[in-house]
């Protein structure tokens, strides 16, 4: 076995941590993937086990050291992605207080609605155009980002609170357990909206923001630059964990910015799409920019002088996931590899079948926590066959629905698309994405672990100078051109058009319904 240098890395989703020993060069020599629960109540609530997670890294590198006969020493960085717009409290040492209040979580909505809503689209528009001037966004009105999650504990979990000492991201939570320092950057940040990102180069919050959401600054760890290095692992951890002393921990990445790296899509307008969970389209782009009305806007980007575009549709590949639940009842289910074998015996427009993908919401390109998704057209002749491949091209549908606005912003036609995430694994997926958008599609190698190769990336320029330049040449992958263009465009149109049917009914439902 080859003996590069190798960073330690920890991409955390939403559904479980994916661990990894990845060269420095982007090569994953082995990773394992775990799974965690997200623990719903009826109020609104989301949370995960902080601790969990950390329990499950240690274990897998351990595992993962052991099983590739790896010294610790070849171990020379450590780098966190992940999941963003969640917070975990935490003591002095970086410990959880309580558990991590994810993405998911609203029970904060009462207070976020106190604090900046209001008639226009829900907000204060005096309130959200002081946050839009600086950030290029605002906190929801629905408490689903940290600002609402911080109000949440401020008012309801004082005794959390009291016991805290910083309220973090889950990247730069675990960063901290790996330096026992903490700290943040514009871009770890970018969901609280607190930070004046028309200065990338000066790391503080906005103290003005701050006050009129009614956040204290105490609780929020120091900023420093984005892909720096935070410090070495503590001794209890290379103890813990096997690393020698001397491993480097860089700053936490949110997963967004970590695929555009995985992706190699780094220049200007390189676009890539996330289809993982939830999904995204995203590039990078020069200059701060916003579209309230369909959720995208710029974040800081790759480097201080440039900006990543964002937005959110809440179900991606998820929605296949929830559907072999759904068919397995009791039973086994079947692999994702079977479903998409399945989908490809039924012909492109799954016999009729429409499905509308927002089972948890939907943010871009319209904001609404109530609307649901649901099947079309289902006949006594309709198969399991028609039911996949109608999921796949439903959430294919939502991302062109939202990548004609992407365009828009963007200013230009974008193309290639690079497509990664674990739904990206599927060939029959990305031809359907490239009928769909009417783009060329790339495949990025090893779709599933592009974030955990980008973050290994970035830790690599901070350990010695690495153009960002030169990561496209090594995120070639597989081609698709469009074939059924024609097809797929209406079956885009017949998604808007459910949604504008469904959007009264889901909005009554909701008033009698917690989920």
């Amino acid at each position: 076995m080859s003996e590069d240098e190798l960073a330690l890395t920890i991409d955390l989703g939403t559904g479980g941590p994916k661990v990894g020993l990845c060269t420095l060069e982007g090569v994953m020599l082995d990773h394992e993937v775990h799974s965690v629960a997200t623990n719903f109540t009826g109020d609104g609530g989301a949370t995960q086990d902080a601790e969990e997670w950390w329990r499950l890294i240690v274990d897998s590198t351990r595992r993962l050291l052991a099983r590739g006969g790896i010294t610790g020493a070849r171990v020379r960085a450590v780098a966190v992605t992940g999941q963003y717009a969640s917070t975990v409290p935490v003591d002095a040492q970086g410990r959880p207080t309580g558990p991590c209040l994810t993405w998911l979580d609203t029970r904060g909505r009462p207070y976020s609605k106190a604090a900046i809503g209001g008639p226009v689209q829900g907000y204060n528009p005096r309130k959200a155009l002081a946050f839009v001037r600086k950030t290029g966004g605002g906190p929801s009105p629905t408490g689903a980002d940290p600002a609402g999650q911080i109000l949440y504990l401020m008012h309801d979990e004082p005794d959390v609170l009291s016991r805290t000492r910083w309220l973090m991201e889950p990247v730069d939570y675990l960063t901290m357990r790996f330096s026992g320092v903490a700290s943040a950057t514009h871009a770890s940040r970018l969901a609280l909206w607190m930070t004046d990102n028309r200065d990338l180069s000066k790391y503080v919050y906005d103290e003005r923001l701050l006050e009129m959401i009614g956040i204290d600054q105490k609780f929020l760890p120091p900023l420093v630059p984005f892909g720096s290095v935070v410090g070495p692992v503590t001794a209890s951890v290379a103890d813990e964990l096997g690393l020698a002393s001397d491993a480097l921990v860089t700053t936490g990445i949110p997963d967004l910015h970590a695929a555009a790296l995985g992706a190699g899509a780094t220049g200007l307008f390189d676009t890539h799409l996330a289809l993982s969970t939830t999904s995204w389209i995203s590039c990078p782009l020069p200059a701060m920019k916003t579209d309230v009305k369909h959720s995208i806007a710029t974040v800081p980007g790759l480097s201080n002088d440039g900006y990543l575009m964002i937005n959110s549709q809440d179900t991606g590949a998820k929605a296949l996931e929830w559907l072999r639940g759904v068919l397995a009842g009791s039973g086994e289910s079947m692999t994702f590899e079977e479903m998409t074998t399945l989908a490809a015996t039924s012909p492109p427009g799954a016999r009729g079948v429409l499905f509308s993908p927002w089972l948890a919401g939907e943010r871009s390109p319209v904001g609404n926590r109530s609307i649901r998704a649901g099947f079309s057209n289902l006949s006594i002749t309709t198969t399991t066959p028609d039911l996949i491949r109608a999921v796949m091209e439903g959430v294919a549908a939502n991302s062109a629905w939202l990548f004609g606005y992407v365009e828009k912003f963007a200013g230009r036609a974008l193309s290639p698309i690079r497509l990664l995430g674990g739904g990206a694994q599927s060939t029959l997926w990305c031809q359907i994405y490239a009928d769909t958008l009417s783009r060329d599609v790339v495949q990025v190698p090893q779709p599933l672990l592009a974030q955990s190769r980008g973050a290994a990336m970035l830790a690599a320029r901070a350990l010695e100078p690495h153009r960002l330049a030169e990561l496209p040449e090594r995120s070639t992958g597989e081609h698709f051109a469009p074939e059924h263009h024609d097809h797929y465009v209406e079956r885009a149109r017949q998604l808007a058009s459910i949604y504008a049917r469904d959007t009264t009914w889901s909005r009554r439902r909701s008033r009698t319904t917690t989920r």
